[in-house]
């Protein structure tokens, strides 16, 4: 087993940790706010194991949650957690803290998951759907419904009726697109940093939110 591989299993455990929705209001935030991510990637450029296990755990459920969103698939999304993190890991002696961790971490995993919707994008296999370690489906829009709708069964088939429009219409985009469409309105991120995650400028990340959004809403209006 390669060493990068057995540090990554023992800070996470062989199987991976399951992603729990509802801790996902805290995760970002807490990854945000570590002050001692520079003394651990310097210890783990010195070749210390612990400290980078470390980074792991401060940042693995932030990191899951992500790759959730962008693929769609628990199963991709574990499958790139532990490409993004070995690759972290590899390279973690080239990290010269011109950003943040959490950014260059983020900035791997995106990319990773840039590559594997072009790939899916090409097998026409681009599900509109999130499928959970049970093998049951979940709506994406599930995750940001409005509470408001609470018990009213009405109201709450409109909003899945308007969830499956939109991840049909999110399915029409590039997977750039939809990468900086979903950073922005799912993670929550400004187009700064989605431009620095995706190796472009400010500018290039808003033009193409811009064109994403133009392309949803002439997606959902021919849907009416």
């Amino acid at each position: 087993m390669p060493a990068g591989t057995a540090v990554i299993r023992g800070a996470v455990g062989a199987s991976g940790q399951k992603i729990n929705s509802h801790l996902a209001g805290a995760m970002v935030s807490q990854a945000l706010g570590r002050i001692n991510d520079s003394d651990l990637i310097r210890a783990a450029q010195r070749g210390d194991r612990v400290a980078f296990e470390t980074l792991v755990r401060q940042y693995d459920q932030a990191v899951l949650r992500l790759a959730l969103h962008l693929t769609g698939s628990e199963a991709d999304a574990q499958d790139i957690y532990q490409e993004a993190f070995l690759k972290a890991y590899r390279h973690i002696g080239n990290f010269r803290f011109e950003c943040s961790f959490y950014t260059w971490i983020y900035r791997i995993v995106t990319n990773l998951c840039l590559d594997h919707l072009r790939k899916r994008q090409t097998r026409k296999e681009d599900a509109p759907v999130i499928t959970d370690s049970a093998g049951q489906e979940i709506d994406l829009l599930d995750r940001i419904s409005d509470d408001r709708a609470m018990a009213n069964p009405e109201r709450d088939l409109m909003a899945r009726e308007l969830g499956a429009k939109i991840n049909l219409a999110l399915g029409r985009l590039t997977p750039r697109e939809r990468m900086v469409f979903e950073l922005k309105h799912y993670q929550g991120l400004r187009l700064r940093t989605i431009g620095e995650m995706l190796n472009t400028t400010e500018e290039t990340a808003k033009n193409t939110l811009f064109r994403a959004t133009q392309k949803l809403r002439n997606a959902l209006v021919a849907m009416r």
